[in-house]
């Protein structure tokens, strides 16, 4: 098959409204590197097709795509404390690639118990909201049971997948220390879609925020910004996007002795374990 035989249009998976606005003059050097690599990446799977390789598998049979929001104040001045109060989770099934379910539920912080209008305005979640849910330990409770439901880390594995590190590495680090919970071991890996995005497209840094890396994908935001289950779903459907490009997504980073480290690409994949509550720490 040639190049001029080739829908391009088609292969990116771009609605004729979104193809015919990335022209000429708007295409960046970040966003053509993104289209070759995504074109390179067609052909390639289109040749292990005709050896009959399944190269659109993943290890994972499901990713949860999880993208908390926490209590903020314009300006984030370094003392102040981050509470969950929105706790969203997308069940991706990378064999359909189709979102099966999802799970959102807010949480009633316990130290700035009052929200900001800074955070308000930012995450469209209200006080009268925080003030009617429950404690996070109450709240990760039912996220465990509905994980337990859909049989994760026992008839299917599974790994969980976030929007950059911070999700894991501080505000879940940080609110189980506020709640005098114990990390949760299945959440102690996950991959960081902003590096997997990044060396797989070969793209710098800069160019892994959620907005860009839609952008250049050809699709726009779906949704309210800093809604955590808006901004999950959108995580998800980036991370549709690069398994029809070929990617392989994996565990990239971890948490270890609280803190956070990076997981060796070459390193075996392994499934994330079946969910279970923590111990409170005494």
């Amino acid at each position: 098959m040639g190049a001029r035989d080739v829908d391009v249009q088609a292969v990116l998976g771009l609605r004729p409204s979104s193809f015919l606005s990335l022209s000429l003059s708007r295409i960046r050097i970040g966003v053509k590197d993104v289209l070759k690599k995504r074109l390179k990446n067609y052909y390639k799977k289109q040749k292990l097709m005709l050896k009959g390789d399944n190269c659109a598998d993943s290890y994972y049979d499901y990713i949860c795509i999880i993208d908390f929001e926490a209590t903020c104040e314009e300006g984030n001045p370094p003392e102040f404390i981050h509470e969950i109060i929105e706790f969203p989770v997308v069940l991706l099934n990378t064999h359909t690639l189709e979102i099966e379910d999802t799970f959102q539920q807010y949480v009633r912080p316990e130290i700035n118990t009052q929200l900001s209008d800074f955070c308000i305005n930012l995450t469209g979640i209200t006080q009268d909201q925080v003030d009617r849910a429950d404690t996070f330990p109450q709240v990760l409770k039912k996220v465990i049971d509905w994980m337990k439901l859909k049989e994760l880390g026992t008839k299917y594995k599974y790994s969980i997948l976030t929007d950059g590190s911070w999700d894991m590495s501080k505000f879940l680090n940080i609110q189980c220390q506020l709640s005098r919970l114990r990390y949760p071991p299945f959440a102690k890996k996950w991959i960081n879609i902003r590096k997997s995005y990044g060396n797989f497209y070969k793209v710098p840094r800069s160019q892994t925020k959620l907005t860009i890396m839609l952008e250049k994908l050809g699709m726009n935001y779906d949704g309210r910004p800093h809604s955590g289950l808006d901004d999950s779903k959108n995580i998800a459907r980036i991370a549709v996007r690069m398994l029809q490009d070929g990617c392989e997504l994996r565990v990239n980073e971890k948490m270890h002795s609280g803190q956070l480290m990076s997981v060796c690409t070459s390193s075996p994949i392994e499934g994330t374990p079946a969910p279970q509550m923590p111990h409170f720490r005494k």
